[in-house]
């Protein structure tokens, strides 16, 4: 099967049985994503769902957040990994939404990328989730699948080379659902230890399976 017989394969099967998908973290606004998104970074959504509601209720806000102190943040998502630089760039982010952008989040990808915590995979996020926008996050999961499906080249050697492969082989109007359709495989089939192939439609050409063979 050819990389574009992938492509088709894969969108065709997705749009039958996730026609309606988007992402796992629990929020209410687009400070909220913004919020849950930075703090998922190398952590689950399951535990970072289990801290947010709190979070929320003590800084529903970038008004509320930005007048604290990392302290303040860090009691509340001290369960998360690495909670002492996420609780600074939360607050930073706050305070620099406050003081460039009248405390609303952006929508553009340069704007966001200036705000502390956010690379271009949480950018993207934003883009796709609360913007409605043809964005490709690449995160651990998505570069995985990708690379063991076949759908990117070996030289796609970084989430953002892996970003241009896959933003060019999909439709547009299936991009962001793309995205969620690629992480939920890999969060749930195709683990990064001992993954499900008895449980995945794709043995048939996945490169992976065929070299285990």
């Amino acid at each position: 099967m050819t990389r574009k017989e992938r492509y088709r394969y894969l969108v065709s099967y997705f749009k039958e049985k996730m026609p309606e998908v988007t992402t796992e973290l629990e929020f209410g606004n687009a400070f909220q994503l913004l919020c849950a998104v930075i703090l998922s970074a190398q952590c689950t959504d399951k535990r970072i769902n289990q801290v947010t509601p709190e979070l929320f209720r003590r800084f529903p806000s970038p008004q509320e957040m930005a007048a604290s102190e990392y302290e303040d943040v860090l009691y509340y998502i001290r369960s998360v990994s690495y909670p002492n630089s996420k609780a600074k760039h939360l607050v930073d982010m706050a305070r620099k939404l406050i003081s460039d952008f009248n405390g609303e989040v952006p929508s553009d990808m340069d704007s966001l990328m200036t705000l502390p915590g956010v690379g271009r995979k949480t950018a993207n996020v934003m883009q796709a989730v609360w913007f409605g926008r043809a964005a490709m996050p690449v995160d651990t999961h998505v570069f995985r699948v990708s690379h063991r499906l076949g759908l990117v080249p070996k030289v796609a050697d970084t989430p953002y080379k892996v970003e241009q492969v896959l933003v060019k082989n999909i439709p547009e109007d299936c991009v962001s659902n793309a995205h969620h359709w690629l992480l939920l495989h890999g969060r749930y089939v195709c683990t990064s230890q001992r993954p499900k192939c008895d449980k995945c439609d794709f043995n048939g050409f996945c490169p992976k399976v065929m070299e285990d063979k």
